[in-house]
């Protein structure tokens, strides 16, 4: 399976291809950098010579990025999302960034990399636009939002796997509302010290066993009362990547993308590496 990178020409895609390719080394895959035509004028001079501009320089900065990289480069018709969601099913991880110029469409621009995030078919990398030149932390902790035992696992997996290859300590973030969202707590009228108690044995049971498995990553549990965006984006300032369920606790049934998620999205100051269970 590869790391696949949607790509537009902009800045911030070439800044998600140096970081796909970095990724790409980290798990041993090859990067394929692909291109979307939502326009289906790829029969055009002037348009295949622009494209394949676009994709060679994505695919220069993601060597100069990592050297050893092995990269193929593809340029499809159709729309960025329908594109995108269709690679997902064969790659390991899909990476986009968060907004470009529009050249893939608007791609990376907010709503797309929404879209591809909502219904990829595996785990989904939103690499920030951080200012120009773009750049990526190399450094730094991981930090994980944990807050449903049902998506803990995977989540868990992944941020201790990144964490223990490269050699950072790994930041565990739960948080909870005692309105909005977590109703059951307003509604069941607990104390707020046994609210806080019973949180922290939340996470104590979903963390068992992982110490084990990885005790090479040093642990800092981070635990209170607020919302959960607000203490990962804290928590994420000197981050090289934040790791997040597709879902929360605090999920509409049906919906692709939870709030936490959808909102990272938008406001993560690092990478953020979004977990999805294949199908």
């Amino acid at each position: 399976m590869n790391v696949v990178v949607g790509v537009d020409g902009s800045a911030v895609a070439r800044n998600a291809a140096a970081w796909a390719a970095r990724e790409a080394v980290r798990r041993g895959c090859e990067l394929r950098i692909v291109y979307a035509d939502p326009t289906a004028h790829a029969g055009e001079d002037h348009v295949r010579a622009q494209v394949t501009r676009w994709l060679a320089d994505a695919a220069e900065h993601a060597q100069t990025a990592q050297p050893d990289v092995k990269v193929s480069t593809a340029a499809l018709p159709g729309s960025p999302e329908r594109v995108l969601v269709a690679e997902s099913a064969a790659a390991e991880l899909l990476v986009v960034g968060d907004r470009g110029f529009g050249g893939f469409a608007g791609l990376l621009a907010g709503a797309v990399a929404v879209k591809v995030a909502a219904h990829a078919l595996g785990p989904v990398a939103v690499v920030p636009d951080v200012g120009d030149p773009p750049t990526f932390p190399t450094a730094g902790p991981v930090v994980v939002g944990v807050d449903d035992a049902e998506s803990a696992a995977p989540v868990l997996a992944q941020a201790f796997r990144f964490a223990d290859s490269v050699g950072e300590p790994l930041h565990v973030v739960h948080t909870w509302e005692v309105v909005g969202i977590d109703l059951m707590w307003l509604r069941s009228r607990l104390p707020a010290e046994e609210v806080a108690e019973k949180e922290q044995l939340f996470l104590a049971e979903i963390m068992a066993g992982w110490r084990e498995r990885f005790p090479n990553v040093a642990v800092e549990r981070i635990v209170g009362c607020g919302s959960p965006v607000a203490a990962l984006i804290n928590h994420s300032s000197e981050a090289q990547l934040v790791v997040v369920g597709a879902h929360g606790r605090g999920g509409v049934a049906g919906a692709h993308l939870g709030s936490t998620s959808h909102k990272l999205i938008h406001h993560s100051p690092a990478p953020l590496l979004i977990v999805r269970s294949r199908p």
